[in-house]
């Protein structure tokens, strides 16, 4: 070989390692810098459990079936499919070994709103960080109180069941940079506390637009249908469109949609059904001017 075929080969090796180099730093997990979590103080157990609520924890990390008080056993396992494969949400109780029990605030926190777990690699967006992503550090903290609170479990939950390349925990790096974000998902008069509480519980604890919203092939949500309506990712049915105008609650009021998210019953008499039903028990513990926030939000979104 030449000398200027071996320049050639070499220049060409350092710009796929210079290349490789950036799309590593691009794509790797990237936690707050410990500050973002120090000096909260001692959590705050009853807002705790509102946020514990309001973001359905019990809906995805108890047990199939759970009722009552077993719904508090955040055990994990219970399958979650998706055109990606099969999910199963991790053992979150405060046990120490099968379990968070043995995790730091910021270890939490940067799990809840940054993706990243205990050992600092990429979680799956089915977890709902892209939402979660809008919560504040003092509503993280006061929830992490709660959650040590509760039972524990040494159940321990089955990993994903992913094909490749969706099990390629890198890629979600790439995923990180076209899709999460904590900026609005939609525009409402802030000026006004109610709405903007009632956007702040929508867009993230309560997690609203991880199913109501369509996704794209990369599993990013279509940002000019916000709410807008979305196939079931278990594969029956469909998921609501919940803006103003849809067939499903356009014409109720925002004291009908906040009694629904109380009682289960709508205007019409029906009742809640689906993986909503729930939805509205986790919605039904909270604080009426919570559900009153979020009906008062749904109801200033453009229509779909």
């Amino acid at each position: 070989m030449g000398r200027r075929a071996r320049r050639l080969v070499s220049g060409l090796i350092i710009l796929a390692l210079a290349g490789g180099g950036v799309l590593w730093w691009l794509a790797k997990p990237k936690p707050w810098d410990a500050a973002h979590w120090e000096g909260v103080g001692e959590p705050d157990l009853a807002n705790g459990e509102r946020v514990f609520w309001a973001g359905g924890c019990t809906s995805c990390h108890a047990a199939t079936g759970a009722q009552d008080d077993a719904r508090l056993v955040l055990s994990g396992g219970r399958p979650l499919k998706s055109p990606f494969g099969t999910f199963f949400p991790p053992n979150v109780s405060p046990d120490e070994t099968a379990g968070i029990g043995g995790w730091t605030l910021a270890e939490f926190g940067n799990a809840m709103t940054r993706g990243v777990g205990k050992n600092g690699e990429h979680l799956y967006p089915s977890f709902p960080y892209g939402s979660y992503a809008r919560m504040s550090v003092e509503d993280v903290n006061d929830l992490w109180g709660f959650m040590q609170t509760l039972p524990k479990s040494a159940n321990v939950a089955p990993p994903h069941d992913l094909p490749f390349p969706f099990n390629v925990r890198l890629a979600l790096g790439g995923w990180k940079l076209l899709y999460l974000t904590d900026a609005p998902r939609a525009e409402v008069n802030t000026a006004d506390a109610k709405l903007a509480h009632g956007q702040y519980l929508v867009e993230g604890p309560g997690h609203c637009g991880e199913c109501h919203t369509p996704r794209n092939a990369l599993g990013g949500f279509e940002k000019d249908r916000w709410l807008a309506g979305a196939p079931n990712p278990e594969g029956e049915g469909r998921i609501p469109d919940i803006t103003p105008g849809s067939k499903s609650i356009g014409s109720w009021s925002a004291s009908d949609i906040a009694s629904y998210l109380e009682t289960g019953f709508t205007p019409e008499f029906d009742t809640v059904s689906g993986s909503m039903v729930d939805v509205q028990k986790n919605m039904a513990k909270l604080p009426a001017s919570d559900r009153e926030a979020i009906a008062a939000y749904l109801k200033a979104l453009p229509p779909s």
